[in-house]
């Protein structure tokens, strides 16, 4: 074996200086629980390695130090158990630092990376420090976990789900918001009166795993500032919550405070739900960092091809080999551990059709471990959705798992987008979208709201930007605006980017309310972007993961510019919830129903008859059978045409509750305010707008 880095052999010094050192003691350990725990009189160790040759456990004085203060050698013949080297440290106590180091063949054309001079930070770590530029991160013996302060866990219905996407630092770092810590856990439990009168109802956060690589090699060409890993789909540990959140920048304190935010938004009745990427790490290909698992057991936990080279179906350099029973064992206990002991209410799984490839990276319809994770008895009740999809050419929306799955519906997005735009031949589409997708799920014994509809996410354009740019412009992210999707269906509504044009402002503030009220319209479970609610952008950026700064933060400033906006989503949520049948757990079937045998379901054209799909016209009207919504008929009017037009409407009182070609606050107004609709029966809908009317009289009483 080569040196060792320096540092002290804790072997050789058990006994040196107790005063300062404190005098620990080897015992023999026990292969579970796997990680480090506090136990009794010292801290139990336990690590997997199924072809190291000798495993060290270093120990560190200071959070920032570089070196360790000694070093204990495992003995083989002792600390070893199968492929689990284990050890008890009397003397230890929680709150000790440690890294491993591991010892074993090189051998990359077989898949196997060992270098001794690396520290590891160990895979069921709980607590990571240190991990900032120029540190060494360390993972820290973790303390009983916090006591709960009794907040319950408000388990939201799906179909009762309202999710709004943001990110924990983004959410308040801009200069101005009047959080106390910005871009803090501490700043997000802050915001929970926010989100309750906004009316979303589950608060998904990007990416809080500790991740690596927390500053890029490259600068932003535009302003010459270092770019990071903003978005934090890089991990380094499965388990630990990133200390970059927290109040002092990550020294032990970010598990607590975690907790605390997630106690704060459960007592004000809010569901927390993470974005956790399980598909890939931040050691990345052949040439990235050794930092955890590659030093421990490369060629266990990275799917590889014969030769050893990495598979990489994410696009981040390697994919973490999910099929392995010991790498599964691993993603499920630190799904246990954010719902047990951080007591998160869901999961939102980057890239998870990675957890349907098998050892040798081919895909399968349901793997074992997805199926395990729908069926954990300690996972019941979190939510469980899926991005399913990966850049290996998987894509099973409407398909992955078992019903306990939900995942996000790109076909919505991508649809909706198109009929708004005025893409030919949309209609149909749009109207499958608009009923919870049912060609998509139906077949696979899904309901409606295992669809998690968005218009925009964290990935791609902003509401705003969607509708104000034709291309991408994503050059301060130093790729030479190569990176981030092409593939926008965006409308710049007739000039790219800013402009003080007020009819281009207006088409946009109109074309922006017309994507809301049809995510809040359609069948299935709505996700708002954080920030779409008041006009947020990013300057047309559509790939804005390396962006920590105003471009990626949100402007609390906008909402005074853009309030029309911010009143008409927080309308549209109390509409949708005012209204059970866009809640319902049931596909629309266009069979009688109700008093007068009419479909709880029917699609018109604009002059009222009904809907032939094949015709080009791309104005379309539907209505639902009063007898499906509490006794109030609505009659929905969609024009994604540059040309206003008239829609001739069924023979009886209506009231006009919904009109994005009206300016605010007569856009969306409460049932009581509603005005009457001309007995002529006739409805003008402006361009590019949509209009919803309820039957007259049922409403409100």
């Amino acid at each position: 074996m080569e040196s060792a880095p320096s540092g002290t052999d804790r072997s050789d010094a058990l006994n040196e200086d107790p005063e300062e050192n404190g005098e620990l003691r080897l015992r023999p350990g026990a292969p579970m629980p796997l990680g480090a725990v506090a136990r009794g009189d010292g801290v139990h160790f336990a690590l997997y390695s199924s072809r190291a040759t000798q495993v060290w456990i270093a120990l560190f004085r200071g959070v920032r130090d570089k070196t360790p203060d000694c070093e204990i050698a495992l003995d083989p013949a002792a600390h070893r158990m199968g492929h689990v080297w284990c050890v008890h440290v009397e003397g230890l106590r929680p709150g000790a630092l440690y890294c491993y180091r591991a010892d074993g063949p090189h051998d990359p054309r077989h898949g196997h990376r060992f270098d001794p001079h690396c520290y590891l930070v160990d895979p069921y770590a709980r607590i990571v420090v240190d991990n900032r530029e120029g540190g060494l991160p360390k993972c820290q013996v973790p303390h009983d976990a916090p006591v709960s302060d009794g907040a319950s866990r408000p388990r939201v219905a799906p179909e009762d789900a309202i999710i709004y996407e943001t990110h924990v630092k983004g959410l308040t770092a801009h200069p101005s918001s009047e959080a106390a810590e910005p871009g803090t856990y501490r700043a997000v439990a802050e915001m929970a009166d926010y989100f309750k009168d906004l009316g979303v109802t589950t608060i998904e956060l990007l990416p809080v795993q500790e991740c690596g690589e927390p500053v890029l090699k490259r600068q932003n060409p535009l302003t010459g500032e270092h770019l990071t890993n903003y978005w934090g789909y890089s991990p380094l540990n499965f388990f630990a919550p990133a200390g970059r959140f927290a109040s002092q920048g990550g020294e032990g304190e970010q598990w607590s405070e975690f907790r605390a935010m997630v106690d704060a938004l459960h007592r004000k009745g809010l569901e927390v739900v993470l974005d956790v990427v399980y598909n890939h790490t931040s050691e990345g290909g052949a040439g990235g960092p050794v930092q955890s698992f590659r030093g421990i057991d490369n060629a266990l936990y990275y799917l590889l091809d014969s030769k050893g080279a990495y598979l990489n179906y994410t696009g981040c350099g390697n994919t973490v080999k999910c099929a392995h029973p010991v790498v599964g064992e691993l993603i499920v206990e630190s799904l246990r551990c954010w719902a047990r002991h951080l007591r998160v209410d869901g999961f939102r799984f980057d890239l998870a059709s990675v957890m349907n490839r098998g050892k040798d990276g081919h895909l399968q319809q349901n793997s074992p471990l997805v199926e395990r994770i729908a069926e954990d008895p300690v996972l019941q009740g979190v939510k469980l959705i899926a991005e399913a999809w990966d850049v290996g050419g998987a894509y099973q929306v409407g398909a992955f798992g078992t019903p306990r799955w939900a995942d996000w519906n790109g076909r919505f997005r991508d649809d909706v987008r198109r009929f708004w735009r005025g893409d030919m031949g949309s209609k149909a589409d749009f109207a499958l979208r608009l009923t919870g997708s049912p060609e998509l799920y139906q077949p696979h014994d899904r309901a409606p709201q295992n669809s998690i509809n968005f218009v925009t996410a964290h990935d791609g354009f902003t509401l705003r930007d969607l509708v104000s740019y034709n291309e991408k412009h994503n050059e301060a992210n130093g790729e030479n605006n190569n990176d981030g999707s092409d593939h926008n269906i965006s409308w710049n509504c007739g000039v790219e980017g800013d402009t003080d044009d007020p009819e281009v402002n207006e088409l946009r503030a109109r074309m922006q309310k017309d994507f809301l009220a049809t995510l809040f319209l359609a069948l299935g479970t709505p996700m708002l972007l954080g920030g779409d609610e008041f006009g947020r952008t990013q300057e047309g950026n559509n790939n804005a993961y390396c962006q920590d700064n105003p471009t990626s933060w949100c402007d609390w400033g906008l909402m005074d510019r853009y309030s029309e906006i911010h009143r008409f989503t927080k309308a549209m949520i109390r509409f949708r919830r005012e209204h059970p049948v866009l809640r319902r757990t049931e596909y629309f079937t266009g069979a009688p129903c109700g008093v007068n045998g009419e479909p709880d379901l029917a699609w018109f054209d604009p002059w009222g008859a009904p809907l032939a799909w094949e015709d080009p016209e791309l104005c379309l009207a539907c209505m639902v059978d009063p007898s499906q919504n509490d006794g109030v008929g609505l009659y929905m009017m969609f024009n994604p045409t540059l040309v206003a037009r008239e829609f001739f409407l069924p023979p009886q009182p209506w009231r006009l509750r919904i009109n994005t070609a009206r300016p605010s606050p007569n856009d969306i107004v409460s049932a009581e305010d509603a005005p009457a609709v001309s007995s002529e029966n006739r409805f003008v809908v402006g361009r590019k707008a949509l209009a919803v009317l309820t039957a007259s009289g049922e409403e409100g009483a």
